[in-house]
């Protein structure tokens, strides 16, 4: 019987693979940098076949690393960014290229359909504000600006679906990833032609998958690319999830107890529940992986990417430093916050490079920088400043529910001490950090293994696979002076209100 499973996870400029054995035990990763394309101010993509190869060469490094035989790979399943758009022809070639969700072309006829009251109309039917990263948003823009694109598509993707139409040639949606669309009625779990004409989209409808959930078999590895990336012909794939729930269920998220943190490209915090809940203040209620379940996220692409653009843009001497220590550079950040306390400075960071969780205008910027502050307090109020912004969306969370004992943390951060510390005092929460190094990859090949049925349900499997590798405890003596630049944070956020729009 086989006994391996494969998870691959599409973030927003990285591509992941792993192998896992059936108790969750990481056998092999491997990952990829795809280039962020940015050919106009607020346009974000990526070129479509350098993301496939990008999936093949993980494949075939983790099939290469592990040294298992293909044909004992049980299954495979796909997570990967939400939202954005991927459009592909009737032979599954690129219709352009595809655009991930930090791209804000589309944020005034966002503005457009809140000022006209199509927000408020449709909540009822999707459980979600809109915003301009969303297909729903993307699509509007291409009809009224490159309509020879959407005439030349045959279907609208999402990312992983995407990804899984190469493995397989069958071109499916995913319930979890839909439902965080705007496109989908997910109230009545269907498509809904009235709902698609509100936004003005109704000519899109026959353009539109049929539907599948996360742990149906959405089709088995074809010739083509079981030769392209090592894979057995006819290896059952899954069909995946929204990276949301990939990363809930890969932290053990099955009941209404646990609260989850993602701090990677997006700010994810996010909660289930038996009963939607539906708030025009809140960021997206979706359709969760377990069956019976809703999934309550606050969320905004102001988290650990953040760092990635400082240390790409203005770290080049600390680049060729850490190279020389044999660590990263992201170690060399870890040691510079280290040699810092909270009290040391004052100054504020709005985490804001890629988008904003308080206004569609808002800019990153320091704030209170003096001459004798150093890189390394910069670098300490970048760290605060992303922890902040996931402690607004958590305050609005907890509007709903009751505090949670712990926090669930996943993401690119997890890999920094001084970060997860930072995260257990701001918040005065102990952090829990899963085993493994990737937990978007762990939570589709827990989805493989339900679809492949090894696991009776997704609880089962999460029981089975999850695992806690360390907990950070809140330092209550780091509880006040981090309570008063929090609220420094918001109060300048608030005095910054009138002049974003200025500033755009």
């Amino acid at each position: 019987m086989a006994q391996f499973l494969i998870g691959i996870d599409n973030g927003g400029t990285v591509t992941k693979a792993a192998v896992y054995t059936i108790d969750g035990r990481e056998v092999a990763v491997s990952n990829r940098k795809t280039a962020m394309l940015m050919p106009q101010p607020g346009h974000t993509e990526r070129d479509m076949e350098e993301l496939w190869k990008a999936n093949v060469a993980v494949i075939s490094d983790v099939l290469r690393q592990s040294g298992i035989d293909p044909h004992d790979v049980a299954g495979l399943a796909v997570t990967g960014h939400g939202n954005g758009l991927y459009l592909v022809d009737g032979e599954g070639q690129a219709v352009g290229n595809g655009i991930v969700s930090t791209d804000t072309r589309a944020k005034h006829l966002v503005e457009q359909w809140y000022a006209d009251g199509t927000a408020e109309r449709v909540l009822p039917k999707t459980m979600q504000s809109i915003w301009a990263g969303q297909p729903v948003a993307l699509l509007r823009w291409l009809q009224e600006h490159r309509g020879e694109l959407l005439e030349k598509a045959r279907w609208i993707l999402m990312c992983k679906d995407f990804i899984r139409y190469r493995l397989t040639g069958e071109a499916y949606a995913e319930v979890t990833d839909l439902s965080g669309t705007n496109l989908f009625n997910i109230k009545e779990v269907a498509y809904d032609r009235e709902l698609l004409a509100d936004f003005g989209l109704q000519g899109i409808f026959d353009k539109l998958p049929p539907v599948k959930y996360s742990a149906d078999i959405c089709g088995y590895v074809t010739e083509q690319a079981a030769r392209e990336t090592g894979l057995a012909v006819g290896t059952p794939v899954a069909g995946g999830l929204f990276d949301i729930d990939a990363s809930a269920i890969a932290s053990g998220v099955t009941d209404e107890d646990k609260l989850c943190v993602v701090a990677g490209t997006w700010s994810i915090n996010e909660y289930i529940t038996k009963e939607p809940v539906v708030d025009k203040d809140l960021f997206m209620t979706s359709i969760y992986c377990i069956p019976g379940y809703w999934l309550t996220l606050e969320g905004s692409p102001t988290s650990a990417s953040n760092l990635e653009w400082f240390t790409n843009e203005f770290f080049s001497q600390e680049h060729d430093a850490a190279a020389k220590q044999g660590i990263s550079v992201y170690e060399l950040c870890n040691q510079m916050v280290a040699g810092t306390k909270p009290e040391d400075s004052h100054i504020v960071f709005f985490p804001f490079l890629f988008g904003s969780n308080v206004d569609a205008n808002a800019k990153a910027c320091f704030i209170g920088l003096n001459g004798w502050h150093t890189k390394a307090h910069m670098v300490r109020a970048l760290y605060e400043g992303v922890v902040f912004g996931h402690r607004q969306h958590i305050d609005k969370l907890l509007v709903h529910r009751s505090r949670p004992k712990a926090v669930r943390l996943a993401g690119g951060a997890t890999r920094s001490e001084e970060w997860m510390q930072m995260f257990a005092d701001i918040l005065q929460l102990p952090v829990e950090v899963v085993e493994g190094t990737e937990q978007g990859t762990l939570g589709a090949s827990i989805c493989a293994g339900v679809a492949t049925k090894h696991f009776a349900s997704f609880s089962e499997a999460a029981q089975s696979m999850v695992k806690i590798s360390k907990t950070y405890t809140p330092n209550e003596q780091h509880q006040a002076i981090y309570e008063q630049k929090y609220q420094a944070y918001l109060e300048v956020l608030e005095a910054l209100q009138p002049l974003w729009k200025k500033l755009s």
